[in-house]
């Protein structure tokens, strides 16, 4: 029989893992309450509400499930939905399944450390996030992590790759992050996201264990500004304006995947020179020679 996997919030990164598992003879379900932006992904798909218990009797029984759901704005209470409480409720329906999942995977986020003095954090380091959003996503790792059922949490850090394209706006507008204090960043191109995923689930449906936690970044954290200086050399633009740091909140810290590298996984993408490369040549954004 085929295996069957649940992507919960099939977006971006769960099209992409869906394509990529479909191929490797998955039967992919993508879940998402307007399944109508699935039309075209080729995934079998299902609309619903995952915070809705009744509803969640409707998902088929499967073998591996992720849940990568995104809140649909910065708010507690949509947090709170998409996170803490979505999740329980998705544990409770399947955990008293007489067919459970093999093994469930939460989508989390490098938000929850709350280090900002350029630190190096890995799957040990302490977790105080101050913000709502780190708070709540913290919850709900420790929901999948006390539960009965086997589960892995991914965190992941900044996530870029085609359609995101905020820092790449700012470097043609001639806008770059301040070489001091130095800020360092971290990140993941979205197919390294879909490419860790389908590792781990490999993994998982090989019998293998599975550590509880994962910090998914790449192989260089690296300070914003050499990130965009870097990335105005490609470009060829000049450097017309100092801003402060471009990131949402004031953090500064490097993610270490040693685990993520131990468990076998090769970066496709393992610094931002590659896969900014892709996304700047993909986007028609390097100049001609």
């Amino acid at each position: 029989m085929k295996t069957t996997t649940l992507i919960l919030g099939c977006g971006d990164i769960g099209t992409i893992l869906g394509g990529e598992l479909q191929q490797a003879g998955h039967r992919v379900v993508g879940v998402r309450r307007d399944a109508r932006k699935l039309a075209d992904t080729g995934l079998e798909t299902l609309a619903l509400d995952l915070g809705d218990a009744e509803a969640l009797k409707t998902l088929p029984d499967a073998d591996i499930v992720v849940y990568v759901v995104s809140a649909d704005r910065f708010e507690e209470d949509a947090y709170r939905a998409a996170y803490p409480a979505g999740l329980k409720t998705v544990l409770a329906e399947l955990g008293r399944r007489a067919t459970p999942p093999r093994h469930v995977f939460f989508v989390s986020s490098t938000g929850v450390y709350a280090q900002q003095d350029g630190e190096v954090v890995n799957e040990a380091s302490e977790t105080q996030p101050g913000g709502f959003s780190g708070k709540l996503m913290r919850e709900a790792e420790q929901a999948l992590i006390a539960h009965d059922l086997p589960g892995s949490v991914i965190r992941f850090s900044g996530i870029y790759g085609p359609g995101r394209d905020r820092l790449i706006r700012q470097v043609k507008e001639g806008r770059i992050a301040a070489a001091t204090p130095v800020m360092y960043s971290n990140r993941i191109h979205r197919d390294d996201c879909a490419g860790v995923l389908a590792h781990l689930i490999g993994k998982a449906l090989d019998g293998e264990s599975l550590h509880e936690l994962y910090l998914a970044s790449d192989c260089e954290p690296a300070p914003i500004h050499d990130v965009m200086t870097w990335m105005a050399k490609q470009l060829k633009v000049e450097s017309s304006e100092t801003i402060q740091s471009p990131l949402r909140r004031r953090a500064s810290k490097r993610c270490d995947n040693t685990r993520l590298l131990d468990s076998g996984y090769r970066f496709r993408y393992p610094t931002f020179r590659e896969g900014y490369t892709d996304v700047l040549r993909a986007g028609g954004h390097l100049p001609d020679k």
